[in-house]
């Protein structure tokens, strides 16, 4: 007999859709609970009460850009999910915990498994890539923000600020639109080939073959979710210790230990209406997408201090002391 509870229920009376990541209200509140959390070392026009809104909103871009055209959705469809097998390997080819160093790498590794990318999912690549575009955004802020202060002709000053303005619009774009992979990683079934439903796998547990995937990101967690409760769970940062690379990683394997509970719950009834284990499980989940994006975002503000822009490199260190004019990286000589 099929258990019916709010998931069963919401796929009967829908239509199907494709799934997304967290639907508007995860990746909303996920976007907003980071920023308004965000250290009060960063700068201020990215702590205040409009940016965390914006962020929300962005955060929500990559799944409202869906269906611009088949160049476009399908090389980017992919940066929403990474399927990782019962073995911890990427549909069979490198292991989640030993990913190549570059798509490129990981194309290769995922070509001689017999697949590809589209269908494996880059997801891992997408974080690091926002990530270092972050660091090199804020690197371009501090030097902007370093050099407009130091500026004594009126028309330098005014350009600079004028470019320290399209930075900080850039930050915004830029963090919103990355904030979006970030939440998505805090899915589980963004992690795995039981991506929705336990699919045509060995199942001795007898888990849901349901299509739970959009029912518990969308309509479940918008019916039992608020920002104020995430904000109130939200743990202490936490810096990364170590490479973007090996962080994200360790990420994305805490999410991944988190598909077995979840059928496991499902199976218990946990999703039905009411039911506290399913709101507790959709809330921690929720809230380790906002502490990893703020967690990460802080890291690069930390890591551009150590940054340069140009060539010949010019270093944040050296204009912010005062020992180097950036005027030519900033503005250009051709």
């Amino acid at each position: 007999m099929k258990r019916l509870g709010l998931l069963a229920a919401l796929l009967l009376s829908a239509a199907a859709t494709e799934a997304f990541a967290w639907g508007a209200t995860g990746h909303r509140v996920i976007g907003e609970v980071a920023v308004q959390a965000l250290p009060p070392e960063l700068p201020a026009f990215l702590r205040s009460a409009d940016a965390a809104a914006e962020i929300g909103e962005l955060a929500r871009e990559p799944d409202r850009s869906r269906g611009a055209g088949r160049i476009h959705d399908h090389g980017r469809d992919a940066a929403h999910f990474v399927d990782v097998d019962d073995a911890g390997l990427v549909l069979g080819g490198p292991p989640l915990t030993a990913l190549p160093p570059t798509r490129l790498d990981f194309q290769k590794a995922l070509a001689a498994a017999g697949t590809d990318e589209v269908k494996a999912g880059y997801l891992p690549y997408a974080i690091v890539d926002g990530w270092q575009q972050l660091v090199k955004d804020f690197t371009h802020w501090r030097i902007l923000n370093a050099a407009e202060q130091g500026a004594t002709d009126p028309g330098r000053r005014a350009w600079l600020a004028q470019d320290r303005r399209r930075r900080e619009a850039l930050i915004l774009n830029n963090l919103g639109v990355w904030a979006h992979y970030v939440g998505d990683a805090s899915q589980p079934h963004h992690l795995s080939v039981h991506y929705n439903g336990w699919g045509p796998f060995p199942n001795p547990r007898g888990y849901t073959q349901e299509k739970v995937h959009g029912p518990f990101e969308g309509a479940f967690v918008r019916a039992n979710l608020t920002g104020a409760a995430v904000a109130r769970a939200l743990p202490a940062y936490q810096p990364c210790m170590g490479a973007i690379e090996g962080c994200t990683v360790a990420y994305l394997q805490a999410t991944y230990a988190k598909v077995i509970p979840y059928y496991e719950l499902e199976k218990a009834g946990g999703f039905r209406q009411g039911d506290a284990r399913g709101r507790a499980f959709a809330a921690e989940r929720v809230t380790a997408g906002a502490a990893a994006l703020r967690d990460l975002t802080a890291d690069a503000w930390r890591a551009s201090a150590a940054g340069s822009i140009g060539r010949p490199e010019v270093k944040v260190a050296d204009v912010e002391a005062g020992r180097v004019d950036p005027w030519d990286a900033l503005y250009g000589t051709d």
